[in-house]
């Protein structure tokens, strides 16, 4: 009645042979519709009919889209299943290389003085990529064990020699015929083999740090201990004309610490903030809350700055940092770093040339 479908069968000539499904418009009892038609040809006794079977278009509307959208649903089930079987399958097929990762990886403070056990798996690949990772660990800290040993080794031999040195020039300046121009190079001998001394020494206290000779039962005041250094760099300042600013809460503690090292460490940055700056620049020295709720102290001085291809060496005591000069040859920064690794602080140095240097340490 409604014309939805209809079939039709007559005959036809026999060249015609259709086999086909085509979109035709038909008149169905004076109605013009849009059908979707399929046409083939029978042959019976030698007689060609051609049947159509046709459906509106419409109606093949009607059922496509409750198809599709079955069909859709089936589709994002599908890949749901699929995303969390294979999330479940890789966190579980790849546990052992997140072990891996964490015990050996995150988290890990060098040297490696704790015990460096295997993680336990069946894959032979994770097995050996963790036996690797502990055989390069062992190898880094026993590298490092040993340039420890020579540093401290060299450094307690060669105090030996230089007091012995020392002694000597001193007791060659105080003899009697000895003229004025000789005694003038025994004092640059002198002076050479004072600095020679400064450095045997900050060698020595670096390898007494790393080696953790040292308490931490000290609880220091950052505003105290400033005041403290301030005050023993306070006539150089007054030299050079800088002009000091120290803005630090009073009531914070800082617990558990080393006084002696902290004020070594602080006195080495303020000195070097002095050394460096420019007549008449200026030093200032406040503490903040950082984001994460570290307590941190910036340094920040108006002196020629360090060039950025020298930042990432300035801590480093085999290579000489862009600005420093003269005595220490930079042993000053690696004592600092030292001290803060044994005390389990941080530092970061921004610094732009002509302009000065910030150093902010988070505790």
């Amino acid at each position: 009645m409604l014309k939805e479908e209809y079939i039709a069968l007559e005959p036809v000539d026999s060249t015609v042979l259709i086999d086909t499904i085509t979109t035709s418009r038909r008149v169905i009892e004076r109605d013009t519709l849009d059908y979707r038609v399929l046409m083939y040809t029978h042959i019976i006794e030698k007689q060609n009919y051609l049947i159509e079977i046709g459906r509106t278009t419409e109606t093949i509307t009607q059922f496509i889209k409750p198809l599709q959208k079955v069909a859709l649903n089936v589709l994002v089930l599908l890949i749901g299943i699929t995303l969390v079987l294979d999330l479940f399958f890789t966190r579980f097929l790849l546990r052992p290389l997140g072990k891996i990762i964490k015990s050996k990886l995150q988290n890990r403070k060098f040297p490696f003085n704790e015990q460096i056990d295997a993680v336990k798996t069946t894959t032979e690949d994770f097995r050996l990529l963790d036996k690797s990772f502990i055989a390069l660990m062992e190898q880094i800290n026993e590298a490092f064990e040993k340039e420890r040993e020579f540093t401290s080794n060299a450094s307690h031999e060669l105090m030996t020699p230089i007091s012995i040195l020392q002694s000597k020039m001193e007791n060659m300046m105080m003899a009697e015929d000895v003229g004025e121009n000789q005694q003038e190079r025994i004092l640059e001998l002198m002076r050479t083999l004072s600095r020679l001394k400064k450095i045997v020494n900050a060698l020595l206290l670096i390898s007494r740090i790393e080696n953790e000779q040292f308490g931490k039962t000290n609880n220091v005041s950052p505003s105290n201990l400033i005041a403290e250094v301030i005050e023993e760099l306070k006539e150089r300042m007054e030299e050079k004309g800088l002009r000091c600013t120290v803005n630090l809460h009073p009531h914070h503690q800082l617990e558990g610490v080393n006084n002696d090292l902290l004020f070594q460490l602080f006195y080495n940055l303020v000195n070097n903030s002095i050394r460096y700056n420019k007549p008449g620049g200026s030093i200032t020295i406040v503490d903040r809350i950082a984001a994460d709720g570290r307590y941190e102290i910036i340094i920040r001085d108006t002196g020629s700055g360090i060039p950025p291809a020298e930042l990432p060496n300035i801590f480093n005591r085999f290579k000489k940092a862009g600005r420093t000069e003269g005595e220490g040859v930079g042993l000053g920064l690696a004592i600092v770093k030292s001290i803060l690794d044994f005390h389990g602080m941080t530092i970061q140095v921004s610094s732009r040339l002509s302009e000065g240097t910030n150093i902010v340490i988070g505790v």
